[in-house]
């Protein structure tokens, strides 16, 4: 008996559909990958391709398990392991074209292509955009609509039909799909991830600061968190988002001295007017939720504690987007009695560095009484004195304050932070760093704003009697434009500025089809990559779900009516009448062209007769006619009538033209 080989299970019309489908589902993932197993997938492919169309043998059994030692090899170098997210990708991805080359028997196709379903959903462990979830639609639909044509040996299936068939299936699923979006119990983490790769490469905000570390995040256009304000909007002056805090100096970079994991939340008296605003936070590996200035602590998100230099903090980095509804409070007093630990940290300095600062400092003290007056004179001093503002500042020595201060005078915002922080605490003025953002671009069509990387700042703040932490940003005193204005329109005529950032010419072009393309996403990111246990809980409760329990019962029952009127649905197609009724549809469809050319059908007059009848009266439509009734006659009368017929009764109207 002669073995089966894979031409008895896939004729070449539907391996040539496999292939293209598999290149559809690895396409995006090819500029992730190392360029040597970019071009070996591909090669892969091609390879496939060829033998398909020229007939050639698949490759030996010792030539593919070469090329699978080679390759596991390879991701070792190129990722120093073969588990987690990357180089599992990278691995499944190589297999699969494997899979295709050993591709001998309908196992082998059932497995290659249940296979394109896993490979898939990797794709939004890259990426959870919207644009990805339209990808992932169209080749689920491509991919179901190739599950069909495998499952039927023989002649392959009209494309049109399967691709139609496909994607009515995955619309089907779909009120399914968003049930359990919407009632599955979620867990703490991205929606699509792997916690131990999840945002690896995600940059932002660090937990240091030092000169040019701001000036470089600039330079990036990383989206950071979006804001949409409840009640009213602040001013620019008062858009300041606080996140990392540094209130110690190692004579290079500014850093946390760790007292906020000892030192309970520090007291605070919030007046009004209060600012009421929703944040969704995208992920960025810290442990800090950026907050328009001083929040309120009553309305901190779940799992979230404010730290002693008030910073809102989670208990664990944010590995995905979050979305919080927050009220902060401008005007305030933080802190009015200063700690004697807190009071020495703030007033700390590193031994031997910058003797000319430390010179100017005490100059200060004995030329003013008040903390207020030297504060008031050395931002005069970056008012009149020629500093400049700039994203292109020379590099500092070991003495960067002194160096700033004293010889380059050009410098970005954590320059003039950083040594305003330094010339106070050599004041005897309690001082700290505090980095976060400033401002933020409104966008008009959703009324939100948006603040990318672009709008990472650095500001200080000082320590008065009576007043607490009060901010101090001497940016403010250099580039006020800055600070009203933004970025762009600071420093609009350096010439330093990024491409994204620049106005004027054709940038308006991209600038409103940026607007309307962060309106979509936001949409997407508040209502899908943002729907959290926490926003999920306050929805279930808003429709009178208070537990667990009660969800899990909700969606079984939910699910279940819904499984249940689509299962009504799906029967209905396989009534006996179906082949008929649409032998019968198509049949009037014809008999309409042919009455436009004065040719009816007569009451008693069968199909065959007519169609002859028509042969004679007019030949040029007889063939056609004829091929149609016989046709019409195999749906109507016999048994065992198929969907191919069916096409084929609606291609044959379809050719008959009067």
């Amino acid at each position: 008996m002669k073995a089966a080989t894979l031409s008895d299970y896939l004729n070449q019309v539907s391996l040539l559909r496999l292939i293209a489908v598999l290149a559809l589902v690895l396409v995006v993932h090819l500029p992730s990958l190392p360029t040597w197993e970019a071009v070996l997938v591909v090669a892969g492919l091609g390879w496939r391709l060829l033998i398909a169309l020229r007939q050639w043998q698949l490759p030996p059994p010792w030539l593919r398990t070469g090329i699978a030692v080679l390759s596991l090899v390879g991701i070792y170098a190129s990722y120093g392991r073969i588990h987690g997210q990357v180089p599992g990708i990278a691995l499944l991805m190589i297999m699969s074209v494997l899979k295709l080359l050993e591709m001998r028997s309908r196992r082998d196709v059932m497995v290659t292509v249940f296979l394109m379903y896993f490979i898939l959903l990797t794709h939004f462990l890259n990426s959870q955009e919207i644009w990805t979830a339209i990808y992932l639609l169209v080749c689920a639909s491509a991919i179901t609509a190739l599950l069909i044509d495998v499952n039927h040996p023989g002649e392959a299936l009209p494309l049109k039909r399967i691709l139609a068939s496909g994607s009515k299936m995955v619309a089907i699923s779909l009120p399914v799909t968003l049930l359990f979006f919407l009632l599955f119990p979620r867990v703490p983490g991205p929606l699509w991830g792997i916690p131990s790769d999840a945002g690896a490469s995600l940059s932002g905000m660090s937990n240091e600061m030092a000169p040019g570390d701001i000036s470089n995040l600039i330079m990036s256009d990383r989206h950071a968190f979006s804001v949409k304000f409840l009640d009213h909007e602040p001013a620019p002056r008062e858009r300041y988002w606080r996140g990392p805090v540094f209130d110690s100096f190692d004579g290079r970079a500014w850093k946390s001295s760790g007292v906020s994991q000892r030192v309970q939340m520090p007291e605070v008296e919030l007046l009004p007017p209060a600012v009421r605003y929703e944040i969704i936070v995208e992920p960025h590996r810290g442990p800090w939720l950026f907050a328009l200035d001083v929040p309120d602590p009553a309305t901190r998100p779940d799992k979230s504690f404010i730290a002693s230099e008030y910073q809102l903090m989670k208990g664990r980095d944010i590995i995905s987007r979050e979305l919080h509804v927050l009220t902060s409070h401008p005007n305030h007093i933080l802190q009015k009695e200063l700690p004697d630990l807190t009071r020495r940290i703030n007033l700390s300095l590193p031994r031997g560095f910058n003797p000319r600062t430390i010179a100017l400092a005490r100059r200060l003290q004995a030329e003013h009484a008040t903390p207020q007056a030297i504060i008031q004179a050395t931002l005069r001093m970056f008012r009149q004195q020629p500093f400049v503002y700039t994203l292109q500042p020379p590099p500092l020595g070991r003495n960067s304050v002194d160096d700033f201060l004293f010889e380059t005078r050009r410098g970005f915002c954590e320059h003039y932070s950083s040594a305003f922080t330094f010339l106070m605490r050599a004041a005897g003025i309690p001082t700290r760093v505090v980095t976060g953002y400033q401002g933020g671009e409104k966008n008009e069509l959703g009324g939100f704003f948006r603040i990318t990387d672009a709008d990472a700042h650095a500001w200080s703040e000082v320590w008065l009697e009576g007043k607490g932490w009060v901010r101090v940003d001497p940016t403010a005193a250099v580039a006020p434009n800055r600070i009203e204005l933004g970025l762009s329109e600071a420093m609009q005529a350096s010439g330093e500025l990024p491409s994204f950032l620049k106005r004027g010419g054709w940038n308006w072009i991209r600038d409103n089809l940026t607007a309307q393309w962060d309106w979509m996403n936001t949409q997407w990111n508040r209502w899908v990559l943002a729907y959290g246990p926490e926003v999920q809980m306050d929805l279930m409760r808003r429709i009178g779900i208070e537990d667990w329990r009660g969800m899990i019962i909700a969606l079984t029952v939910s699910a279940s009516l819904i499984l249940g009127v689509i299962g009504l649905l799906l029967l209905r197609q396989f009534a006996p009448a179906q082949n008929q009724e649409v032998a019968v549809r198509l049949w009037a469809k014809l008999q309409k062209r042919l009455l436009r050319a004065g040719i009816a059908q007569r009451p008693a007059e069968g199909a065959g007769s007519f169609a002859e009848r028509v042969a004679l009266e007019t030949p040029e439509l007889g063939d056609a006619v004829r091929h149609a009734a016989t046709i019409y006659q195999q749906l109507r009368y016999l048994e065992g009538a198929t969907p191919v017929l069916q096409e084929a009764l609606a291609q044959a109207v379809k050719e008959i033209r009067t």
